[in-house]
């Protein structure tokens, strides 16, 4: 059985996500929002993150992989479901757990940009900088992390682990 050590605690992560809805809530005081979560991942941090914001909001859910069943980025991104609305001069929020090499998210990015929004910002709960190898940054983030495998809080290894409420570094 591999180690878990507590990076974040339920609470701390709880703490930041209200300060990242309250953020959010004022910078998009009074307009409308798509919350697009990046499945699996990102589906609790999107529910917690929802209830913080005081902002007439809807969600919708896009699924790639990139990773499989492996710890490591293959380095290919490709889209499993799409998102199901028209995003099309939408307020677009991109919900994602953790901002790792950057390859998935720019891929996203590019996407939806594609498709006209409003306004289109990302928010991650967690950024891994040191891994970066596309120049992209997050409009709203949690906590910046070190080069560590994480699990918890939605995030898995080989879809073990998203169940925990502290977000864990796995050894």
């Amino acid at each position: 059985m591999p180690e878990l050590k507590i990076l974040f605690s339920h609470q701390q992560i709880a703490a930041r996500v209200a300060e990242l809805g309250q953020h959010i809530s004022k910078d998009f005081a009074g307009e409308q929002v798509v919350l697009v979560g990046v499945l699996k991942g990102a589906a609790i941090f999107l529910s917690d993150l929802a209830r913080q914001l005081d902002l007439d909001a809807t969600f919708d859910f896009i699924s790639v992989s990139s990773y499989g069943n492996e710890k490591h980025n293959s380095g290919e991104v490709k889209l499993l479901k799409d998102v199901d609305q028209s995003i099309q001069g939408k307020n677009v929020l991109l919900v994602e757990d953790i901002l790792d090499t950057g390859i998935t998210m720019s891929y996203l990015k590019e996407m939806i940009m594609a498709r006209h929004p409003k306004a289109f910002k990302i928010v991650a709960l967690l950024d891994k900088k040191p891994r970066r190898k596309k120049p992209i940054q997050a409009d709203y983030m949690g906590f910046e992390i070190p080069d560590e495998f994480v699990v918890g809080y939605g995030m898995d290894c080989a879809e073990r682990y998203r169940n925990l409420p502290d977000i864990c570094v796995l050894s």
